[in-house]
This record gives C-alpha cells, structure tokens and sequence, in this order.
C-alpha cells in the first residue's frame, strides 16, 4: 500500500493484545507488511504458498488471516474503514437504508458438498453470496452459504445480524425474490421496511433499476477481485473474511484519494 493508504489505516488497526497488558508476544513482522501481502492474495488471487518472497513467509501471512477472521477483527477493521468513509462524504456513521441482494459463483474443488450446491436459477454449481450495502455500496453484512439455499432463508438470518448491528436501519431496499412472508417478518420482527423493487414486464434487455444497481456495483468489484472470481476457501467463514479484506482494499484506496466533495 502506499504511504497515503497507510497513513490512513494505521490509526483504525485493531490494538493487539500485548499491547493491552493482555498477554501474547509481540508480532515478528510489521502489520502493514503482513497486510501487504494479504491484498496482494486477494487482489492477484494466489494460493497462499505462492506468495512472492518479497513479503513475510505465507505461513506467517495466514497465521494473521486466520486470527483476525476467528476473531471477527477483519469485520472490526472493515466497519472503522465503512464508518470513516460515510463520515468524510457527510453521513452519518451509522446507516439507516440499506440494498439486499444474493450472486452466486462456481466453487473449486475444494469447496465441499456440505457448502455448496446448485442454484437451479442461475445454472451454477457452488456457494451464493447474501450481502446487504449501504446507500454509498459499502457493505453492512455478507453471509456465504451454498448455492441452493434460497434467498428468502438467508436474507432472515442476515438482516437480523445487520439490524442488530445497525440500530438505525430502518429500511431495506430488495428485488421480487424476496417478496412473501419475509416482507411481514421483517417488519413485525425486526422493525425493518422491505421495499420491494420490481422489474416491470415490459423491459427488454439491461435496465437499470432504481437502488438495485448499488448492491450489483459492489457484486462487479468482487468480481474483478481474482481471488472471488471463483470461490476457493474450505470454509464459508473464509470466504466472508475474503469478501471484507476485498472491500479493505476498495475503501483504503477511496480513503487515500483526495476528497472531491461530490461523494
């Protein structure tokens, strides 16, 4: 990263535990070398014992992966860059609407049968991604399950996570997929309007639709992230870890430009 990236970054990493008297040795190699070469995996889309030499050892490189997605500090990493991102652009730094949605991607043969499936819809054979963004595309929750578990399934237990989050999250935009009880369930439930917005039947072709295109945006940068082309983790766990450490990446660039003021 560049030392503009790192300038912004460094103040919103996690404090270690040594740090805090709370025990531990202190890391042999430096954070941002460690997150150097976890964006250059995610980014390129390497294996992990690939990693070029001019970084700390991969196995050094997971290690800290692997912490930081147990401990939920990737997520506590990712919200702090979401928040300082909504601040500069003059919202709040909580969000009060939201876009849901679901892509569903091939999986390697890695991937097992217990997480992954066929999504009859989109003809692939693999895991589905549910995530819920924000109004600017930033992302508020993601959930991986297999590619046959329905949207309606999936969006309960991801908007209850978010709206947990989230206190003022009041509204959720979504498309006809997730019509029926869900509609009802997250209103008596959760307090969360679910606003459904169709596809008229008199469109032909590519139509952008209001407040759809957000979450489809972000499904376009995930894509171009080479390590999310594909799913390649074992764990479902993972490939959310891999989803947040690719809109990491996304924000410290954002952060690191000048601020236009247009947003």
């Amino acid at each position: 990263m560049t030392d503009a990236e790192w300038a912004v970054v460094r103040p919103l990493l996690p404090v270690p535990g040594w740090l805090r008297g709370r025990g531990g040795q202190p890391e042999a190699y430096c954070h941002r070398a460690i997150l150097d070469a976890i964006r250059y995996l995610v980014d390129n889309g390497i294996k992990w014992r690939a990693m070029p030499a001019d970084f700390p050892p991969w196995d050094r490189a997971y290690a800290f992966f692997r912490r930081w997605r147990d401990h939920a500090l990737v997520k506590e990493f990712h919200d702090r860059l979401r928040s300082r991102i909504r601040e500069r652009e003059g919202r709040d730094a909580e969000p009060t609407a939201g876009v849901i949605d679901s892509q569903s991607v091939k999986a390697d043969a890695v991937v097992g049968s217990d997480s992954r499936g066929f999504d009859g819809g989109k003809l692939v054979n693999g895991r589905k991604r549910h995530v819920v963004v924000d109004t600017l595309g930033l992302l508020l929750g993601v959930m991986v399950t297999a590619a046959d578990t329905g949207d309606r399934a999936a969006a309960q237990v991801l908007l209850e996570q978010v709206a947990d989050a989230h206190h003022r999250l009041a509204l959720v935009w979504a498309d006809g997929g997730y019509t029926g009880p869900l509609v009802e369930y997250c209103l008596a439930t959760l307090a969360l309007v679910l606003a459904i917005v169709k596809r008229s039947d008199d469109m032909r072709g590519f139509v952008v639709l209001p407040k759809r295109w957000i979450v489809e945006r972000l499904f376009a940068h995930l894509m171009r992230t080479r390590r999310l082309a594909r799913d390649y983790e074992r764990r479902t766990t993972s490939a959310e870890a891999m989803i947040y450490w690719s809109m990491i990446l996304l924000m410290t660039r954002r952060l690191a430009r000048p601020h236009s003021g247009r947003g």
